[in-house]
Order: structure tokens, then sequence, then C-alpha cells
């Protein structure tokens, strides 16, 4: 929970807790007498999800590490999921900020099953010279960790088999087939431009020697790290590093492989 432009604030109540027992009751006994129906949300989610090609991309992540990519669901497809998935309460908020690390704790709520989870993430504030960061630059790393924590704590609450149909989904209409390969790779080239990674650059961290050398896979990979990137996973220069010279920048919270790993 951000304080304006000033450093988060730290909030301890959860959902829960700051209900009582009567509007606990109410809520979970309401969800049950009007319970979800997986067709319909699997039909809203997917249609979601592959609006246009510009949301669909916005729905996995991918984060290069140690010679192979760690992907999964973004927090936009986590919005998507919880509005499609109806009976869940769910937030996100800062716990604790000490001199070097900001931690966030995303809460999800399943109201139906009467089931609830928390994911804790925590980033670091200080730079590589240890110099602790500005107050505008705190509340920036405090949003983007309660983003992740959110997503983390929706993907533990709503079951696997349900989300990887809309993520996969997703994957097809940011990538395209290969009747449209040349024109996505341009695509994709431009949008990795807007973040300063040419493609020079973009080849040595696929191992690839030239831009007609990306496969289909290679592009939803290059548009997972360019959301990695928008959502605070990780920066520009470490998803797009050299694989000779990769850093292992983003934090492992809740990190977890979702779909294919690419060979090194």
């Amino acid at each position: 929970m951000e304080n304006g432009n000033k450093t988060p604030e730290i909030v301890n109540i959860g959902i829960v807790e700051r209900l009582n027992k009567s509007e606990r009751d109410s809520q979970v006994a309401i969800a049950k007498q009007y319970p979800r129906e997986i067709s319909t949300f699997k039909k809203k989610a997917t249609e979601m999800a592959t609006f246009d090609e510009a949301t669909a991309a916005e729905c996995f992540y991918s984060v290069p590490r140690s010679g192979t990519r760690i992907e999964g669901p973004s927090v936009r497809l986590a919005e998507i999921v919880v509005s499609a998935w109806g009976n869940i309460r769910a937030q996100a908020r800062v716990v604790d900020i000490d001199e070097t690390h900001i931690t966030a704790e995303g809460v999800a709520w399943d109201l139906e099953t009467n089931s609830a989870i928390s994911m804790s993430v925590q980033r670091r504030i200080t730079d590589k010279n240890g110099k602790r960061y500005s107050a505008d630059m705190i509340t920036v790393t405090g949003a983007a960790a309660c983003a992740i924590a959110f997503r983390n704590a929706i993907f533990k609450i709503v079951p696997r088999v349900y989300v990887r149909p809309v993520y996969e989904a997703a994957r097809r209409v940011a990538v395209g087939d290969a009747s449209t390969l040349g024109q996505r790779r341009a695509q994709w080239i431009t949008a990795a431009g807007k973040f300063g990674v040419g493609p020079d650059q973009i080849c040595a961290a696929l191992g690839r020697g030239e831009i007609e050398d990306l496969t289909l896979d290679d592009l939803s990979d290059i548009a997972g790290r360019l959301t990695a990137i928008k959502e605070g996973e990780t920066t520009a220069e470490t998803a797009f590093a050299a694989l000779a010279t990769e850093t292992e920048d983003a934090p492992k919270e809740g990190r977890r492989p979702f779909g294919k790993k690419a060979k090194a």
C-alpha cells in the first residue's frame, strides 16, 4: 500500500483478519450459493487474455537463468484470472522495510473453498554500491514487489490446470505461427528496441547467429523477457545479457517453471 509519493506504508491487517466472523461466514455462504462454473471461467479468461496481441503478450514472463529460462503467467494474467474466477478476494501490501530490502505480501482467499494463502516477495532497495534508494525509487520497488506477490498468491490459490490453457492461448496469439514468423520477428525486434535492446543483443542473449534464425519459441522468450522488465522482475541489461555473461538479478521468490524450458 502506497502513501502518495512517499515511502510505502507498512500495513499489518490482512483480508481475512479485517473481517469479523459473521462477515466471513456471510461471504463464504454467498459464494457457495452462487458457485463458479469452470467452463465460464475458461471462456471469459481466454477471451480477455487473447483480446489482442498486446494483451496476450503481457500474460506471460520469461527470465533467463543459468543457460535456461524460467517462465510463467504474469501479473496481467493474474488480474484476468481473478476477474474471471469469481468468488475470490485478493490483495497485496508492503509488510516490512529495512535498510536494504522491502518485503511485500500477497494474499488470496477463495470464498468457495474457504481457503486462503499468502506469498511474500522481497526486493533489494540498495544499488550495486550499497547506497539506499531514494524515497521515490523505494515506492516504485514496493509497487513491483506487491504486484509480484499478488501474482504468486493468485497462482497458488487457482489450480494450475485451469490456468494453463489460458496461458498457452495467450502465448499463441502473442507469437503467431509459421505463416507470420517474419512479420512477428520485426514486431518484437521493434518492441525490444523501445527498451534499448538492439538486434545484436537479442541474438547474443538467445544464442542465435542473426535475426532470421529466431524461431517462434524465441519470439515467445523475447515477449516474456519484455514483460518481466515491465513488471520489475529484472532489467533490460540482465534480461538480454549474452549467454556467456548472464547474471542472476531476478529474485527467486515464488518462482516456478510453468511452460517449457528452452535448451541452453
